[in-house]
């Protein structure tokens, strides 16, 4: 029996919930973005009004406002949408258990053999108008056969519309699409194929397999799988989440940094955070990732693998620094920086002792737990380092605030299940 696979995607998911919660705002263009103020001035989403007048997620907030000056843009309000989110997936839970977020916006749904369900297309029409009955917004659904497929369906036609690719349709359907509309084509792929031009998902179908591996390797043989619609993954059910990969803070600083004491402030307030989050979630790292953005805006990143698995502030921090004195060389400003832990493994996982493992490095994991300690009991603030009067270590968002790991759907969840939102 062939699979029912829905893959539902909420239409421009941040500027329609604003919409829906702000009426007042009907009928004129309007984008969620970062602050100005902050320098986190860039569109994280738009609704269809601004989308016709050119403005793109990713976009500065001037640029956008250069394309349409009549543009509303509203801060960010995660919680409100979480809780929307967490609302449509009730919904979807009432036709299918088997039901795979894909961020906050998007969700798989494999509806083969549920009880009421004859018609694929029939409950994605379904499953539509109630999102919009009962939430106020609207969603385009995908209806195939496998994942990739229902999600180029959801993408195929916006907003408010439900398409299906099944067996019959999706040569014509599907391959003419331009081949970065396949999922995980990213633009440096893109690009590789390109050069052998293969610039439509047909091509890439039709192309030699073993002409794909040696130009981007085993994903080659996955990406051609993909385009003649043979994937078989499976929608996991709702309760099951993926096991965190890395945990990771970046910041865009109120100023530009321009030496090092300005980037030990910053890489101190994020070494502290993404320690903390990894002592919360009963987790180490052997692996260290630095990324470091300049006022051109493109980002260059640095790592290392750590001599032994970690979750002390004080060792993220050094060789975070260490990291940045090997990526980057001054005069040249810098306007971000990110940190991320990766390789990670539970606190409790077997180590070999290392016998020149000072007690001064002892003691600095004791301190860590012991402020860990304190601050759940009193709050972040009740304890401080030294520089949290320094303006930028003061404006750094989360500096002073919690470490929890979300889940998707905006629960707490147990750190070893929850999905890295990073």
């Amino acid at each position: 029996m062939a699979r029912v696979i829905l893959h539902s995607d909420i239409n421009s998911c941040y500027a329609s919930i604003e919409h829906v919660l702000r009426p007042e705002y009907e009928g004129r263009p309007l984008a969620v973005g970062g602050s100005e103020a902050e320098r986190h001035g860039i569109i994280l989403a738009k609704d269809e009004l601004a989308k016709r007048c050119g403005v793109k997620t990713g976009m500065a907030l001037w640029q956008a406002r250069l394309l349409c000056p009549e543009l509303t843009i509203l801060p960010p309000r995660m919680d409100v949408y979480l809780d929307f989110a967490r609302r449509a997936q009730e919904i979807y839970g009432e036709y299918t258990d088997l039901r795979e977020p894909f961020g906050i916006d998007e969700s798989w749904l494999d509806l083969t053999g549920c009880h009421g369900v004859s018609d694929g297309a029939a409950a994605a029409g379904e499953i539509r108008r109630r999102i919009k009955r009962e939430l106020g917004i609207t969603v385009s659904v995908g209806v195939s056969w496998n994942k990739v497929f229902a999600k180029l369906g959801s993408d195929y036609k916006k907003p408010d519309a439900v398409t299906c690719i099944s067996l019959h349709n999706y040569r014509d359907l599907v391959w003419p699409l331009p081949v970065g509309a396949l999922l995980f084509v990213g633009r440096a792929t893109e690009a590789k194929l390109h050069t052998v031009g293969i610039r439509s998902i047909g091509d890439l179908a039709r192309a030699d397999p073993e002409l794909l591996r040696r130009r981007l390797g085993k994903m080659g043989y996955v990406l051609h799988s993909y385009a003649n619609g043979l994937d078989a993954a499976p929608v996991r059910q709702a309760e099951l989440r993926s096991q965190v990969k890395s945990v990771s803070n970046s910041t865009t600083a109120h100023r530009d940094l321009v030496c090092d004491g300005d980037v030990q402030v910053i890489l101190a307030a994020l070494a502290e955070q993404v320690a903390a989050r990894l002592r919360d979630g009963g987790l180490r790292c052997r692996l260290l990732t630095l990324s470091v953005r300049g006022t051109s805006l493109t980002w260059r990143s640095h790592q290392c693998r750590l001599d032994h698995a970690t979750n002390g502030t004080r060792e993220l921090l050094r060789t975070g620094l260490a990291l940045f004195r090997q990526l980057h060389r001054w005069p040249a400003p810098i306007r971000s920086l990110g940190l991320a832990a990766g390789a990670l493994e539970p606190t409790d996982a077997p180590e070999q002792l290392d016998l020149f493992t000072g007690d001064a490095d002892r003691r600095q994991l004791q301190l860590d737990a012991a402020m860990d300690a304190l601050r759940k009991k009193y709050g972040f603030p009740c304890v401080r380092r030294g520089l949290s009067d320094n303006d930028l270590y003061r404006r750094t968002p989360g500096a002073f605030g919690g470490f929890e790991i979300h889940s998707p759907l905006g629960k707490r969840q147990n750190p070893s299940l929850a999905h890295n939102l990073e």
